[in-house]
């Protein structure tokens, strides 16, 4: 074999095969040493990272508000929060909370939304793991049609395209990179409810490009659901 794992890892034979996975004899190319390789099915891989859960919590601040023609503003907003793991392992890594940043602007009126915008999420070490950091850039367009625009205090219904694109980095199990970083295109619908207080947010993104080697699994669909609740503070 002369296989490649991982960008630093030379993969010398398989010592065996088993449910999950392969297990590899390899050398680490920046130490010299050997040592013992587990790759997961793809399958296996898929199902392992498909369903990310997390709590999240953010404070945001809008600096800057003004009156663009009737009825329309221009508004930009920074925000920073955290995440908190709901599950304890993503893709066999333990799973660790994370701290995150962004700043969004753009244009909203009673029918049309253009907003741009871009986050960086730092994921935090958990037992020796560590999850990929992740960063984003967003545009989305926005269109909510005469039936549904409704008065202040009703519940008001949006729909969006939405494209994202996302470099996210290598994840480290016990200090050592097992999982290559990917960079990946998203487009696709979503939708926001907001009703008062809470905000419920649904989307399905498909990959428009993907760059990913061979210990990554490339995503065929990201559907996300969130539901959130906001304070505001006076």
């Amino acid at each position: 074999m002369n296989e490649r794992f991982a960008g630093r890892f030379l993969l010398l034979r398989r010592l065996g095969t088993g449910g999950m996975g392969e297990v590899y004899l390899a050398r680490d190319t920046t130490t010299g040493l050997e040592c013992a390789l587990k790759r997961l099915h793809v399958r296996e891989a898929e199902l392992a990272d498909s369903v990310r859960r997390e709590f999240e919590a953010l404070t945001s601040y809008r600096f800057q508000r003004r009156t663009v023609g009737i009825g329309g503003r221009q508004e930009s907003t920074f925000y920073v929060g955290g995440t908190a793991p709901l599950e304890r392992q993503r893709n066999g890594t333990n799973a660790g909370g994370s701290v995150e940043g962004g700043i969004a602007t753009g244009y909203a009126s009673r029918a049309h939304y253009v907003w741009v915008g871009g986050s960086v999420q730092h994921y935090l070490q958990r037992g020796g793991d560590q999850q990929g950091d992740s960063r984003l850039v967003t545009a989305v367009y926005g269109y909510r049609p005469p039936a549904l625009r409704t008065e202040a205090g009703k519940p008001d219904l949006r729909f969006f395209v939405e494209v994202t694109a996302e470099d996210r980095g290598a994840a480290r199990t016990s200090g050592v990179e097992t999982v290559a970083g990917a960079r990946t295109v998203f487009i696709g619908p979503t939708t926001l409810l907001l009703h008062r207080a809470i905000g419920f947010e649904a989307g399905v993104l498909f990959p428009a490009y993907q760059r990913v080697d061979s210990t990554s699994v490339k995503e065929h669909v990201r559907v996300a659901v969130n539901v959130a609740y906001f304070f505001w503070l006076k």
